[in-house]
């Protein structure tokens, strides 16, 4: 945030620049140079104070607008429109990325971009919720190593932060790839569900080769 003892170094010429339009500067470094401005004994007519007060309400909105559209892309359009297409929920695939791991996760993200016919993000999902299993495992080792403390936070456990890691990378790419405002019914939880079983299973049963999930280091 620009500060006005900052803006005050700058020359009246160098803040003439920041009250014309099609700046790129902040609605409110607009107002502090019409207020140093001012201050310095600079004149203004009524039609030039009109025209900056409508330079800054024109900022204001269009920040205003720049920040719902961000809050617009990271909303989950559920619907029960039965015309809408199906879709594994958002909040159930970073959920049981989280839980699970990053390979339940990406495969049900797939499917979903395939069912948008969206195929190479489909494809860069599958291989990233593989990829990373390798990825977490060394990772997750890199951070107990270099931790010298013997931290048994929960909140501070390198396995949380790893599984935290792969569930924002799979969020982005739900950001990324699936369009903004799309509405869609959440479709059935029972592959879900079935497919979370199945890689608990594989984890518990093979817990040597998956020992940077927290599922294993809450089980010893």
């Amino acid at each position: 945030m620009v500060k006005k003892s900052v803006l005050g170094k700058l020359s009246s010429t160098e803040l003439e620049s920041y009250l014309k339009a099609g700046n790129r500067f902040t609605p409110e470094a607009v107002l502090m140079a019409f207020e140093i401005l001012e201050e310095r004994g600079r004149t203004f007519s009524e039609e030039e104070k009109t025209q900056i007060c409508q330079l800054i309400q024109y900022k204001k909105n269009q920040e205003e607008l720049k920040l719902q559209e961000e809050q617009e892309m990271w909303e989950d359009n559920i619907t029960e429109d039965p015309q809408a297409i199906k879709l594994f929920p958002r909040n159930i695939i970073l959920l049981i990325s989280f839980i699970v791991g990053t390979v339940p996760g990406s495969i049900l993200l797939g499917i979903n971009f395939i069912k948008l016919k969206k195929y190479t993000p489909a494809v860069f999902t599958f291989i990233f919720g593989f990829i990373y299993l390798p990825v977490q495992y060394f990772l997750v080792a890199f951070m107990h190593k270099i931790n010298s403390q013997n931290v048994s936070s929960f909140r501070k456990s390198p396995e949380v932060f790893a599984a935290a890691l792969g569930m924002l990378f799979l969020l982005l790419l739900w950001a990324s790839y699936i369009p903004k405002k799309l509405p869609y019914r959440a479709t059935s939880y029972i592959f879900p569900i079935l497919i979370s079983l199945v890689m608990i299973m594989i984890i518990y049963t093979n817990q040597n080769l998956f020992s940077s999930h927290f599922l294993v280091s809450l089980a010893r």
